[in-house]
C-alpha cells in the first residue's frame, strides 16, 4: 500500500509504512519502506533515522545520496556535503553519482555558492557523455537547467530543458513544461474559475427547465392556445366528427327494445 500510495497521497503512505515497520522493525524492507514514505512525505529527521539503519543492515550506499538531501532539509549543509563525499568515494555507479551531484549542487545554492553549483553539474555533463542510462543522464540534464533557470539564464535553460525532454522518453520529468514555459507557449488556466462557470449553466439550465425536460418548453411553445389555433376547416371536421357519433348513438325506441329484450333473456335464464 505504501509503495502504491507514494506517488499520489505521500502522508497516507507514511502511515502505511510505519504500521508496518511498528511489527517488523527488523526487516529491511520495511525501513527502506518507511525511509523512502517519510522523505516523500517532507518527514525529513525520520527518513534520516530509516536511512541510517537500513545502512547499517546492509552497508549499502544507496539511500546515502537521500540522507544528504534529508541533512540539507534540516538546515545541516556541512553534513550533506560529508555524506556525498563519502558516497563519492564509495565509487557508486552512475545513477548514484548523478543523484549525489544533484544534491551536491543544491546544497552549494544553498549556501549562495550558485557559481560552483553549476560547476558541479556541468562538469558530471561533460564527464559522462554517451554513458550511463538514459534516465540518469535526463535527470542531470534537468538538474542543470533548473539551475540556470533560477540564477536567471532563461536561455541556457530552455536549451538543457530541451536537452532532458530529448532524453526523458518516459515524461518523467516536466521538462517539456518547462520548455514550452520558457517559450511563453505556456496558456494558463483557472480551474476554479471553470468550474465556477460550469456550475452557473448548470444553474441556469436548471432554472429555466426545472423538470430537465427540454422538449416540453418547445411543444408547450407550439401548441395552439385557446381557439384561436382553430381554423373554419378544423371546426367544420369537428362538427362532422359530432354528427357521426350522434348518428352512432341508439334512439329512445331502440333503447327500450333493447332493455325488453334483456328482461326477457333474463327471465327464461331463470
Amino acid at each position: 500500500m505504501a509503495g502504491q500510495l507514494i506517488d499520489t497521497d505521500p502522508r497516507l503512505a507514511y502511515a502505511h509504512a510505519e504500521a508496518a515497520r511498528r511489527r517488523a522493525a527488523r526487516l529491511a524492507v520495511t525501513r527502506e519502506a518507511t525511509g523512502e514514505a517519510a522523505y516523500a512525505a517532507g518527514e525529513y529527521a525520520v527518513a534520516l533515522h530509516e536511512f541510517r539503519a537500513l545502512r547499517r543492515m546492509n552497508g549499502g550506499i544507496e539511500f546515502v545520496a537521500a540522507m544528504a538531501d534529508c541533512e540539507r532539509a534540516l538546515g545541516r549543509p556541512d553534513r550533506a556535503l560529508k555524506l556525498i563525499r563519502e558516497g563519492l568515494d564509495a565509487k557508486p555507479d552512475f545513477g548514484q553519482r548523478v543523484e549525489l551531484r544533484l544534491v551536491e549542487a543544491g546544497t552549494r545554492l544553498d549556501q549562495g555558492q550558485a557559481a560552483e553549483a553549476l560547476r558541479v553539474l556541468r562538469a558530471e555533463i561533460e564527464a559522462s557523455a554517451g554513458r550511463g542510462s538514459r534516465k540518469a543522464r535526463a535527470a542531470l540534464r534537468y538538474g542543470y537547467a533548473d539551475l540556470l533557470e533560477q540564477t536567471g539564464d532563461a536561455e541556457g535553460a530552455e536549451r538543457w530543458f530541451a536537452a532532458a525532454a530529448a532524453l526523458d522518453e518516459d515524461g518523467e520529468t516536466d521538462a517539456q513544461e518547462r520548455v514550452a514555459r520558457l517559450q511563453g507557449m505556456v496558456l494558463e488556466v483557472d480551474e476554479d474559475a471553470l468550474t465556477s462557470e460550469s456550475g452557473d449553466e448548470e444553474a441556469a439550465e436548471d432554472h429555466a427547465d426545472p423538470d430537465g425536460d427540454d422538449d416540453a418548453g418547445e411543444s408547450a411553445a407550439e401548441e395552439p392556445l385557446g381557439d384561436e389555433g382553430h381554423d373554419e376547416e378544423t371546426w367544420g371536421d369537428d362538427e362532422a366528427q359530432d354528427d357521426e357519433a350522434q348518428d352512432d348513438e341508439p334512439q329512445d325506441g331502440e333503447a327500450r327494445d333493447e332493455e325488453e329484450h334483456d328482461q326477457q333473456t333474463r327471465e327464461d335464464d331463470e
